[in-house]
């Protein structure tokens, strides 16, 4: 073989090379597979003493257990930062940590997939005394506090922002109210945000809103 075409020759199989390379990355990546993420869901995996998650969460992530939040169509992107922020000590919570801790990064995903294509049953407002504050805050913010309307983040009908914000249309009264408690006394540190705008709300005005996001479809 000639220079010319040996040096050309081994220039083809250098750059074959570096294309084989990037694409390997690509190719060994594991997809994210919903249908394990709900086998996970509702059978859990007795072997490594994972219970499912389904006798907390509700069938198909609709909780009725007012402590415990809805999942079902909630932004896949937010589900799974939750469950990677579980594992670290800006959100702790003895389950939820605990359980977290056992899942893989492609568990995380999978489950995360199958709760995001779920649909989330609706709730209702209880205390007809706060609606209409529920329903200012909510849409109008407390300007003298600086608080900004919950609707610039989470939508008008609280269906989120999938990279950032979660659903919290229907969600319980009680689990919003703890979470908003939560943030506002650092006990979730896992979004400043969250934590500034909590810390300037009374806790009349978190339960305030926090039934009338309840109600929210």
């Amino acid at each position: 073989m000639n220079r010319p075409l040996s040096s050309m020759f081994i220039a083809m199989m250098v750059l074959a090379g570096a294309a084989g390379a990037a694409d390997a990355p690509h190719a060994s990546a594991a997809k994210v597979d919903p249908a394990k993420g709900a086998t996970l869901y509702a059978d859990g995996d007795n072997a490594r003493g994972l219970p499912a998650c389904v006798s907390c969460h509700g069938a198909a992530g609709n909780s009725t257990i007012a402590a415990n939040p809805k999942l079902a169509g909630q932004p896949q992107e937010y589900l799974y930062k939750q469950l990677v922020d579980f594992t670290h000590p800006q959100r702790t919570q003895p389950i939820m940590t605990t359980y977290a801790k056992m899942l893989t990064d492609e568990e995380k995903k999978n489950i995360a997939a199958y709760l995001a294509a779920q649909v989330s049953k609706p709730g209702a407002a209880k205390n007809r005394d706060t609606i209409d504050l529920g329903k200012k805050i909510y849409r109008g913010g407390i300007a003298e506090k600086s608080v900004p309307a919950c609707a610039s983040c989470h939508g008008p009908a609280g269906s989120g922002n999938p990279s950032k914000y979660p659903r919290i249309g229907g969600q319980h009264q009680d689990y919003t109210i703890a979470q908003l408690g939560s943030f506002k006394g650092h006990g979730r540190q896992n979004s400043a945000e969250m934590t500034t705008i909590a810390q300037r709300m009374s806790d009349d005005e978190i339960k305030a809103v926090a039934d009338y996001v309840a109600g929210l479809k």
